[in-house]
């Protein structure tokens, strides 16, 4: 009976460690914003959203909710379907930056105000529209 109990005072214990660890998902405001970021997710072949605005000086979290591998740097698709990477005065340096299925990564900070663009150069069409204010 000592054991039956023990057994279920640990199981109780892991129980609550892993439902304590688990964490959540941030809810995301009409504007992207999660918590104290910026929040874009990245589905199969598109951004969930196609552009972001955020204030002087804050980043972009991109979370890609596949397993797709996304490369993601400066620049956009145009409307012939061609990749044009782009060097924008006051945009950070985005080369090549990988997001793994399942993963994130920030790009930023965005340190001065404009229209920013970075697209997918996996996926045509993937650009992202990113206004800082």
């Amino acid at each position: 009976m000592k054991k039956l109990v023990a057994f279920f005072a640990l199981f109780a214990l892991i129980a609550t460690l892993v439902a304590a660890c688990g964490g959540s998902t941030p809810s995301t405001s009409s504007n992207g914003s999660a918590g104290s970021g910026n929040t874009v997710h990245l589905s199969d072949a598109t951004f969930a959203q196609t552009s972001i605005t955020i204030k002087k000086g804050e980043s972009v979290n991109l979370v890609n909710d596949v397993s797709a591998v996304h490369i993601i740097q400066n620049g956009a698709w145009d409307s012939s379907g061609s990749p044009k990477s782009a060097k924008e005065a006051g945009a950070p340096d985005v080369q090549a930056v990988q997001v793994q299925g399942g993963g994130s990564q920030t790009v930023g900070p965005f340190t001065s105000a404009g229209t920013f663009h970075l697209y997918c150069t996996v996926h045509p069409g993937m650009n992202l529209t990113v206004t800082v204010q």
